[in-house]
């Protein structure tokens, strides 16, 4: 799997490349936005993006990548605030985490993200696709359809629309959702969930689409 790492500290990057290696991976170290942006191909498999960079701020590098590709984005950086974690989440990263960080726990990360990028397994006794209305859903091929026309979604924003089209008409609680996506049972990613799921009804342009049940999780409507 290669990963690229998005660092303007050679010695951070050289450290973390090192250990990745060690893990298996193959890894890309550059220091810029710009960089990042030309070393990004088809075989990236996931990006580790510092937001502290020299050229230009992470956030807009993020926003960039995500209007190109779907590869999963772990913003790693020493912005601690909240509102940096939902600017992040907003501009399309799939996970977060604050330096100084333990490299077991980033490496566990990677694996979540990149696990759940895959396609989700489908329950044998559900279709592959489900329609509601003119949103189509393609289980088997991880596309949204709107309208005729393709929905640009990030793939958390997809791996939890395709756990609430697994259960289609059923409430499904938010820490099952959690647990499918996020690969653990954490509650600290509820925030998290609650982010994606607005920006995954701004991109549909049906707000009504994903009900939200308060206390309990959400659910698809029309399904």
């Amino acid at each position: 799997m290669k990963i690229l790492i998005v660092e303007d500290d050679q010695r951070v990057a050289a450290a973390l490349s090192a250990y990745l290696r060690q893990a298996g991976y193959t890894t890309v170290c550059v220091g810029e936005g710009a960089a990042a942006l030309e070393a990004l191909g088809a075989d990236t498999e996931a990006v580790l993006l510092d937001l502290g960079l020299p050229d230009m701020d992470g956030i807009d590098v993020c926003r960039r990548i995500r209007g190109v590709s779907g590869v999963p984005i772990i913003v790693a950086t020493a912005r601690s605030r909240v509102e940096e974690r939902i600017r992040g989440l907003h501009a399309g990263a799939d996970d977060f985490v604050v330096k100084p960080y333990d490299v077991r726990e980033l490496l566990a990360r990677i694996e979540a993200v990149t696990r759940r990028t895959r396609a989700l397994p489908v329950d044998p006794g559900t279709a592959t696709g489900l329609n509601i209305g003119d949103v189509v859903i393609d289980l088997a091929h991880r596309r949204v359809v709107v309208a005729g026309e393709a929905a640009e979604l990030t793939p958390k924003e997809f791996d939890i629309l395709a756990v609430l089209a697994r259960y289609p008409g059923v409430v499904v609680p938010r820490d099952r959702i959690i647990r499918e996506v996020w690969g653990t049972d954490w509650s600290g990613f509820s925030r998290s969930l609650e982010v994606h799921v607005g920006s995954l009804r701004r991109k549909l342009g049906r707000a009504d689409l994903v009900a939200t049940i308060r206390g309990v999780g959400y659910r698809l409507t029309g399904a």
